[in-house]
């Protein structure tokens, strides 16, 4: 049996026999989606991203690639990029790390870069300056559109999140993303998790608000 079918099993049993709805958690380290026109700047014309590992959701991967991020208060080395290419490049940061760089970053969904911070890319063939797309991700969970369904949940529905245990907390505003590509998922970046001592495969219970 393959690892994540094995760990759906055990998720799906939890779940049956607790009578409560648990997600796995995916800590997200600092990361960038390129576009197709700043990949051939920083990599060259045509330059394929080469895949390291798989992500959870179908069709994502973290590339063997990094970029350094810079910006004239300060600057971080080896920032993984996420594939495949997208429209438009985004940098992902924690508010710790825009601090480090001497930016004040909106909290917003993945996509919503208009009027965020800039930054300088750095690759082995060059370099892009942004004007916008550095934001840090607004918490949320990928859920299966069948599980929605099965448990009354909409695409956009604010739910809140416990984490048990002796550093337990509440993660509150935590939007659903729904989807049939999306498989059970909960993402946050190492900020919120170093709060509640999580780790990526955690069980968080989700509440419903």
């Amino acid at each position: 049996m393959e690892r994540e079918e094995l760990k759906k099993l055990i998720e799906d049993a939890i779940q049956k026999f607790s009578g409560s709805l648990y997600v796995p958690v995916g800590v997200s380290n600092r990361h960038i989606h390129v576009s197709r026109e700043d990949l051939d700047i920083l990599y060259g014309k045509g330059y394929a991203l080469t895949k390291m590992k798989d992500l959870k959701q179908p069709g994502e991967y973290a590339a063997n690639e990094t970029l350094e991020v810079k910006t004239k208060k300060g600057s971080f080395g080896k920032v993984r990029i996420l594939g495949p290419v997208r429209g438009n490049t985004q940098v992902e940061l924690s508010l710790s790390d825009s601090y480090g760089l001497g930016l004040s970053v909106p909290i917003r969904e993945s996509g919503s870069i208009k009027g965020s911070e800039g930054v300088t890319l750095v690759g082995p063939k060059g370099e892009v300056t942004l004007t916008e797309g550095v934001i840090a991700a607004y918490r949320h969970i990928h859920m299966p559109k069948d599980m929605a369904e099965k448990y009354g949940f909409r695409n956009g529905d604010i739910v809140s999140v416990e984490k048990e245990g002796k550093r337990g907390l509440i993660f509150q505003d935590v939007m659903l993303r729904v989807s049939p590509k999306y498989a059970l998922e909960m993402h946050i970046d190492v900020d919120e998790a170093n709060a509640g001592s999580i780790r990526s495969g955690d069980l968080l219970k989700i509440i419903r608000t």
